[in-house]
């Protein structure tokens, strides 16, 4: 009686094993190996011979197989999200390398996670994003728009669009963002509501050179040329992205 309750345990254990695989596999294999598992134990049941070493053995080969297939399926499901991790890492690659040749290369620490943190988000966001229309102008518009954010906060992190990085005029950018984001939200990421998201994102830019020639004038006059031709590389972007929401709306 002892022993057909430890078989019968064993049993118990082995199925609730089972139930750690995906559950896409377990649905498809779980009931074939849970039989064949009952019938080797059965047949050990009857010879009487090394049951507990048997099922130690199939147990540790099982965890080992719910653990590779585990890793598996998650990979399958986000391989997105690792190749967003994968060229992340590329990209810090590129300055990593250009500072054993270069003393005009010097990240430290910081550089590379404030770096690293921007591109996986970014890459992030569009994989958020993009994946509420399989449109092509849809998808397109989002990259662009992801793109010019991710430039904009880059740039300004780096040497600032407006004089150097500390002219807190360089700070009126992020109420650039701010508007497409808040936009974004209220548009619920449909594709006409982002357009005009797109279009006050496209404008905010604009006023920001404007206002600052207006109150930081002295500090950047010998830049202005450069600072509106930069501005206006940013309100293309938008506008193409606004673009490019507006026709992804006239499909849907």
């Amino acid at each position: 009686m002892a022993y057909e309750h430890t078989v019968a345990r064993y049993r118990n254990l082995y199925a609730k094993l089972l139930r750690l695989y995906p559950k896409p596999y377990c649905e498809r294999f779980g009931e074939g190996m849970e039989q064949t598992f009952n019938d080797l134990l059965r047949e050990r049941t009857y010879t009487e011979s090394g049951l507990f070493g048997f099922v130690l053995w199939v147990f540790i080969e099982t965890s080992a197989g719910i653990i590779r297939e585990n890793i598996t399926f998650i990979m399958m499901q986000n391989k997105n999200i690792i190749r967003i991790v994968l060229a992340t890492a590329f990209v810090l690659l590129i300055p990593l390398l250009a500072m054993l040749f270069t003393d005009q290369v010097a990240w430290d620490l910081a550089d590379f996670v404030i770096a690293g943190t921007l591109l996986v988000g970014t890459g992030l966001t569009y994989e958020l994003i993009a994946r509420k229309s399989g449109k092509i102008a849809y998808r397109a518009a989002v990259g662009i728009a992801v793109a010019a954010a991710l430039l904009l906060v880059w740039m300004n992190l780096a040497v600032g669009l407006i004089g150097n990085e500390e002219n807190p005029a360089n700070l009126m950018y992020i109420g650039v963002l701010a508007v497409g984001l808040i936009g974004a939200i209220i548009a619920r990421l449909e594709p006409h509501g982002m357009a005009h998201a797109l279009f006050a994102t496209a404008l905010a830019q604009v006023l920001v050179p404007v206002i600052a020639l207006i109150i930081w004038k002295p500090p950047f006059t010998s830049g202005v040329v450069a600072v509106l031709a930069v501005n206006a590389f940013f309100v293309a972007l938008w506008l193409v992205s606004a673009l490019l929401f507006r026709r992804a709306a006239r499909y849907q």
